[in-house]
């Protein structure tokens, strides 16, 4: 099998590159710097060469906050680069993955939602993830959307190294506890990958470790594995302001996982301490 994946400079991409080449996949990883996906003919140019059996579209304009402001850079990475990597796909007949997010939901109550539940971005950088969806099953019928949250690995910035790092300099934090969903280890979630695109269960996924938690509890969690001496004060969203609205409920459902027969991931306690030896062992 033969693999391309965009979006290899970041968590996700890095992970499936990784976790593909160690299972013995013909597998390629591309960074903004290699291909440059607002580019219909550099897409066209670059897949045809390689001309692919899947394409893992890990890419994405995925500063929440700064979205608001560049909409433009923003709507083309994450609509029109999405849109020339899923004609091409269709051209060169190839699996597509594509990645999206909790945010194409409007975050409101307290259920997890479903893959066919209503979708209504409160943000701008949903809104565009929701678009790239829309495009994806528009062209293409050998896809697989997956939904995820909360996304932690081992290249690149994400809560758990923030958290941290601030343990260092720190002794009590504020974090917003009315936020719930579930952290997504990159690692765990890559193997998902690699086990769907050998498959031809296609349709929408929800994908995220198991179990769910505030933003406070998660850095709670991080804290006690970490035996970092830490107080965390829960605040309520309102008490730290951001430039993009945040959903308070990115609770999913990923019960069409199991019942397509593809493994769920591990609980996020879980995955945290995997990933947490992980990053000592790179340390050393």
């Amino acid at each position: 099998m033969k693999v391309l994946v965009t979006g290899y400079t970041g968590q996700l991409g890095y992970d499936v590159v990784k976790y593909g080449s160690e299972n013995g996949i013909n597998i390629k990883g591309l960074g903004s710097e290699d291909l440059n996906i607002t580019s219909e003919v550099a897409v066209n140019k670059y897949v045809k060469k390689f001309n692919p059996e899947v394409i893992i579209h890990c890419a994405a304009y995925t500063a929440v906050d700064k979205a608001e402001d560049n909409k433009d850079k923003c709507w083309n990475v994450n609509v029109e680069g999405t849109k020339h990597l899923a004609k091409i796909a269709r051209e060169i007949d190839a699996k597509f993955v594509y990645i999206s997010t909790d945010y194409v939901f409007n975050g409101e109550g307290e259920k997890p939602f479903k893959e066919t539940d209503n979708v209504s971005p409160i943000g701008y950088y949903g809104l565009t993830k929701y678009e790239g969806e829309k495009i994806v099953k528009q062209v293409l019928d050998k896809y697989f959307i997956i939904r995820i949250s909360w996304v932690f690995g081992l290249n690149g910035n994400n809560f758990v190294k923030t958290m941290l790092r601030l343990a260092d300099i720190k002794k009590e934090l504020s974090v917003v506890g009315d936020q719930v969903g579930s952290p997504t280890y990159t690692y765990d979630l890559a193997k998902l990958i690699i086990e769907m695109v050998q498959s031809d269960k296609y349709g929408i996924y929800h994908a995220s470790n198991e179990g769910y938690c505030s933003w406070a509890e998660f850095a709670q969690e991080i804290f006690a594995q970490a035996d970092a001496n830490v107080s965390v004060n829960s605040i309520i969203t309102e008490e730290y302001p951001t430039r993009a609205v945040r959903p308070k409920n990115s609770r999913m459902s990923k019960e069409k996982l199991s019942t397509n027969g593809f493994t769920p991931l591990p609980k996020w306690q879980d995955a945290l301490k995997h990933y947490l030896t992980e990053l000592k062992h790179e340390v050393k």
